[in-house]
């Protein structure tokens, strides 16, 4: 699997390092935040003010397309304690929203899963935060 660029603005950087130093959770979730280490100190750091409008950043909601389903879904990338599947509301945790956050519209994301590796495509991004000017959520 190709690793591309992925940018993080540094309010996000700075909550999720907070979250992997001070999380006391199971064994699954400490492999997820192992993961999110990994996609944090690979990614471009930038001011809020300057991430591109095209990046999924913490409280984006993207609308993706299963490229091996056909499935669409809208899912909006949140801290763990704000998580609710109903409302479509994903942790950055979960193996999804590791993969996401940092990418960009039109890229495609894979991750391995238990007998295949799943791949979206970015087709939207309904809400981005900071293209809001919301620069602090």
């Amino acid at each position: 699997m190709e690793k591309r660029t992925i940018y993080i603005t540094e309010f996000d950087l700075d909550r999720l390092d907070s979250l992997i130093n001070t999380s006391n959770l199971g064994k699954l979730d400490k492999q997820h935040l192992l993961e999110l280490k990994t996609e944090l100190d690979r990614a471009e750091i930038v001011s809020p003010q300057e991430i591109p409008a095209d990046v999924i950043t913490m409280n984006s909601q993207v609308r993706l397309h299963d490229l091996d389903s056909g499935e669409e879904m809208v899912y909006t990338i949140v801290f763990p304690y704000e998580a609710n599947i109903q409302q479509n509301k994903v942790s950055i945790l979960a193996p999804v929203g590791v993969a996401l956050i940092g990418y960009r519209l039109g890229d495609v994301v894979e991750w391995p899963m238990p007998g295949k590796v799943r791949r979206l495509e970015i087709k939207e991004i309904l809400y981005q935060p900071e293209a809001a000017g919301d620069y602090h959520r």
